[in-house]
């Protein structure tokens, strides 16, 4: 099979990042890395505040009930999974991952998370990237247990990864209070650079553990989210340092992993608010006493960072149908059908 990391930049968390037909095939595993975008559940195992363990969320989900997720209902990896005829990964903390259930994948995103160790401080306990890789590694050694080390580096290196970081490291951290220390240390288009050579470093030992399809997605325009609308904007305007970083942020990703890509010599890498309070809904998250939206799927957006389900169903379609201008070099649909000739 040949190897591949795909780029998904999010714009606006909506129309960035493209239906897969029913699979021949047996599905694929699936695993998740990164931040409260992709998270189904491992912070409702953890004591921090950086959780979406109570309703509303999960309102629109098919039990009606919190799962973990930041939506109304499913995320991107629900839906991924959808696609590759899969069914949803559970959280790697879960109980019930175990036995059979490991081989179809595992969830080792953790709200809060960014490339950087000091991104989130303020959620405290978290599962940060590298403990993260730490775990993926620690499954691996699982699988092994139930079907041997030769089927299990090959359910690895067959299986589709999805990659989400890089917004909490400007939201959560050099924007996060005016004078942060991270501001301090950079200018932003230094701080950039710094934070796409770690983002490398984590690709790489990701590519070391196996990963052979990886899909990457960009930041979606943070100066537009809610949250930021709320605190930052007197008009409805978008933020501009924030949509400055994005400007700076994606493209140079799109080229470390282009980068990537050559010095690997195949593609493995793939370059990828409807409830609140106060101000654009923007204060916040999700309680019992936010304004809830009667119809969510006209919204964008969930709460104040995170799309609703039916964005995140726009942002899937783009995943798996988008054309090279969201998904270089490939989209989902096409690394599916060059993997099921193998």
């Amino acid at each position: 099979m040949e190897n591949s990391f795909t780029l998904v930049t999010i714009f606006g968390l909506l129309f960035t990042l493209g239906n897969v037909g029913p699979q021949a095939e047996a599905a694929r595993a699936f695993f998740v890395f990164g931040d409260s975008l992709v998270d189904n559940g491992n912070n409702n195992y953890l004591a921090t505040t950086a959780r979406a363990d109570a309703y509303p969320y999960g309102i629109d989900y098919p039990t009606h009930r919190a799962t973990g997720r930041f939506s109304n209902g499913l995320n991107i990896p629900d839906l991924i999974s959808e696609q590759i005829g899969s069914e949803p990964t559970l959280p790697y903390l879960s109980p019930q991952l175990n036995g059979q259930r490991l081989l179809i994948g595992a969830n080792f995103a953790s709200a809060g998370i960014g490339i950087l160790n000091d991104t989130g401080v303020q959620f405290v306990n978290i599962i940060r990237i590298g403990e993260q890789l730490q775990y993926f590694r620690q499954y691996q050694q699982r699988v092994s247990a139930l079907i041997g080390p030769e089927q299990t580096q090959r359910l690895v290196n067959e299986a589709l990864v999805l990659m989400t970081l890089g917004g909490n490291d400007f939201v959560n951290n050099y924007y996060l209070v005016p004078f942060s220390a991270r501001s301090r240390q950079f200018a932003l288009p230094d701080y950039v650079v710094y934070i796409i050579s770690e983002y490398r470093k984590i690709l790489l030992r990701l590519y070391e553990l196996g990963a052979r399809r990886v899909l990457v997605t960009g930041t979606g325009p943070l100066g537009c989210v809610p949250a930021e609308l709320a605190q930052r904007s007197r008009a409805g305007e978008c933020a501009v340092e924030l949509q400055r970083a994005s400007a700076l942020f994606n493209p140079q990703l799109a080229e470390m992993l282009s980068g990537l890509n050559a010095e690997l010599g195949s593609d493995v890498f793939v370059a990828v608010a409807c409830c609140g309070q106060g101000p654009y809904n923007g204060i916040g998250l999700c309680t019992i006493a936010s304004n809830l939206c009667s119809n969510r799927d006209i919204y964008a957006f969930w709460d104040p960072f995170h799309p609703s389900e039916r964005a995140n169903r726009l942002i899937v379609q783009q995943i798996v149908t988008g054309s090279t201008k969201y998904m270089h070099p490939m989209n989902l649909s096409t690394i599916m059908e060059l993997d099921s000739r193998v």
